[in-house]
């Protein structure tokens, strides 16, 4: 595990000479101390990303050779695959197969951008029709230039790839901080990209608290473009950070999202997507499909194969063999969602199933799979985002009021709906004021297909072209082609 901040290439340690402790949510052991950047560090990695970009070959180059580099990178995860996954598993908790796949999806996506670079170089511009035949116009994309990148610890190493991958297609530098809960996999991304002699300061990566190396990165003005994934309240403050000195910014925050269960569905399917929706990651995610609306006539049905396959899940440290749920994050997050499943209590929900630390668990940050039901509307555990595994489910009548009620929230980043009448499922589809909605399923994520949210959940789109689009800068180029003068000041 490393101990050093990447920046310009070289891997250097802290100026301050701190440390933060690496804490297996498993076991509570402090596996490592990772290195503790500042404002200082922060601003050494910048000048290097900014000197990358003025001066460097980087956004130079052809889309064509910024895509070897990508390529050699998305090769070098996968040549660490089962390494990175457990590295994962102790800094997270996370069960080693969802690991294995998040890791296999980050090289996934660094290969995905490396194609999209090389169609920059297919389509170098885009010709315009203008109304005055003495002018020709052309539309052309060039890098934004600095991007700053603060990710969460839900999933480490693949949302470092969401980002650095578009931005470095794009012919951006960049600096990462990643979460200070999880950044054992991200600081390995600055090896990676080493070994696939990545040209100095394009990647930097600054690890640190929040409120230290991340404020400092974010309020840098040398900073280009400011990319967050995490909690509104956080974004909040990266949207006045980047104010200030009008920094492109994206963001993509939190969800409460809503799940419509029609009373034609595949019961077993939609026990099965409902489970995947709320208890995959341990619920640490911000798409998780966390309040399930249930049509009255299979309601009790459904909630009773719920309660009786949750009860079924095997929790445990994600390095065990057929562990299902592993422990939270951390202590604070296990604290968190603890007290959120006491507060819907007392404001008189009913526990169906789960709601505290599971029998024998004396070390690690675990919680129970829990199934609240008559969750009040007004409570919070029905409108704000726990991020944990803690399902709301409640019953609905009609249509129209299952869609009224999952539409009444802050949230508006994902949302599904199961049922059998594929004209239904559309129409449902369409009035879910959602940036994502799954039909017959939930949480499958695409690295072709645009992520991003309504309302509070966020502002712009990663992955697909529209994750490239992020770190690009589209300029008119218009030239005056006619034989005769223009003749407007000199007759």
């Amino acid at each position: 595990m490393r101990n050093e901040l990447f920046i310009d290439g070289r891997w250097v340690k802290p100026i301050s000479g701190g440390t933060f402790p690496i804490i297996n949510p498993a076991t509570e052991e402090v596996v490592h101390h990772g290195p503790a950047g500042t404002a200082e560090d922060v601003d050494l990695a910048v000048k290097a990303a900014r000197k990358a970009f003025d001066h460097g070959p980087w956004p130079r180059m052809s889309g064509t050779e910024r895509a070897r580099y990508l390529r050699a990178i998305a090769t070098g995860i996968r040549n660490r695959l089962t390494e990175l996954a457990r590295m994962e598993t102790i800094d997270n908790g996370k069960p080693i197969p969802e690991a294995e796949w998040d890791i296999g999806d980050a090289a996934g996506c660094f290969d995905f951008y490396a194609d999209l670079a090389e169609e920059l170089d297919r389509n170098p511009e885009e010709p315009i029709a203008v109304s005055d035949a003495r002018f020709t116009s052309k539309a052309v994309k060039e890098p934004v230039g600095v991007a700053g990148a603060i990710i969460p610890w839900n999933y480490p190493l693949l949302m470092a790839a969401w980002k650095v991958a578009p931005a470095l297609a794009a012919g951006c530098t960049m600096v990462l901080k990643p979460a200070e809960l999880t950044s054992i996999t991200a600081m390995e991304l600055g090896a990676i990209a080493r070994a696939a002699d990545l040209p100095p300061g394009v990647l930097n990566i600054v690890t640190g608290a929040g409120s230290v190396a991340g404020q400092a990165l974010a309020d840098h003005p040398d900073v280009d473009k400011l990319a967050f994934t995490g909690s509104v309240p956080v974004g909040s403050k990266i949207m006045q950070a980047a104010a200030r000195d009008i920094k492109r910014v994206s963001l993509e925050l939190g969800g409460k999202s809503p799940f419509l269960v029609f009373e034609d569905s595949d019961l077993d399917a939609a026990v099965e997507w409902v489970m995947f929706g709320i208890f995959w990651n341990q619920g640490e995610v911000c798409s998780a499909t966390s309040r399930v609306f249930v049509q009255e006539g299979i309601y009790e049905t459904f909630l009773e194969r719920l309660v009786e396959e949750t009860k079924k899940i095997k929790i445990g440290d994600g390095q065990e063999p057929g562990v299902l749920l592993g422990p939270l994050v951390s202590r604070r997050q296990m604290d968190q969602v603890l007290a959120a499943i006491d507060k819907a209590r007392s404001d008189g929900a009913k526990i169906a199933v789960g709601g505290g630390r599971p029998a024998g668990f004396n070390k690690g940050f675990y919680v129970e799979p829990t199934v609240l039901v008559d969750v009040p509307l007004e409570s919070d555990a029905w409108k704000e985002e726990i991020f944990g595994p803690v399902v709301c489910v409640r019953p609905f009548a009609t249509e129209n009021e299952a869609i009224a009620l999952a539409n009444d929230s802050k949230f508006g980043l994902a949302a599904a709906v199961m049922s059998t009448d594929d004209a239904r499922a559309d129409r449902v589809a369409a009035a879910l004021r959602a940036g994502i909605v799954w039909i017959n399923c939930s949480q499958p994520t695409f690295t072709e297909a645009p992520w991003g949210g309504y309302k509070q959940s966020g502002i712009g789109r990663e992955l697909g072209r529209w994750g490239l689009d992020n770190y690009l800068e589209t300029k008119q180029i218009t030239r005056f082609v006619s034989e005769e003068r223009w003749g407007w000041y000199i007759k």
